[in-house]
């Protein structure tokens, strides 16, 4: 199997996690945040979808001024904007070749480091992972009690 559609399936099987929880967000608690000092909720699901997009982006093209890319996105659905963005970024990943993920990325500007896009794409998922925490304790604060478990496998 070919790293990209194993980076693929990692992915996933986080996303699909993220996207379930995204799913239970009625426009009515868009604004919603569990602290004064919190993103909304909508804040916080666009920012993970729209930051896993742009790792992705940086990491096929090599060029990480994408990674700063402001997304000006019309759709305000939350759903639809994580179905559209994880098929993005799944397409993305999934165009990579096994060469470009031992690529070395100059993110000085950026991160301080230079990484391979292996290694960013493995800080994408822990970005990922810990934001999705984050959407657990916000979905229960909504009143959710019927949670997926952390990720979905097969």
């Amino acid at each position: 199997m070919s790293r990209a559609k194993k980076w693929v399936q990692y992915f996933l099987s986080h996303r699909h996690v993220t996207m379930e929880l995204i799913h239970k967000i009625d426009e009515a608690h868009y604004d919603y945040k569990p602290t004064p000092t919190s993103m909304t909720a909508k804040q916080l699901a666009t920012h993970m979808l729209f930051s896993f997009y742009n790792f992705a982006n940086t990491a096929k093209h090599g060029d990480p001024s994408l990674f700063r890319q402001k997304i000006e996105e019309p759709e305000t659905n939350l759903a639809k904007l994580a179905e559209t963005y994880t098929e993005k970024t799944r397409q993305l990943i999934e165009s990579m070749s096994d060469d470009d993920f031992d690529r070395t990325l100059d993110l000085t500007a950026i991160f301080g480091t230079q990484m391979s896009t292996a290694q960013f794409l493995q800080l994408a998922m822990d970005h990922e992972i810990h934001h999705k925490g984050q959407l657990f304790v916000y979905v229960r604060g909504m009143g959710h009690t019927d949670l997926p478990l952390f990720v979905k496998r097969g």
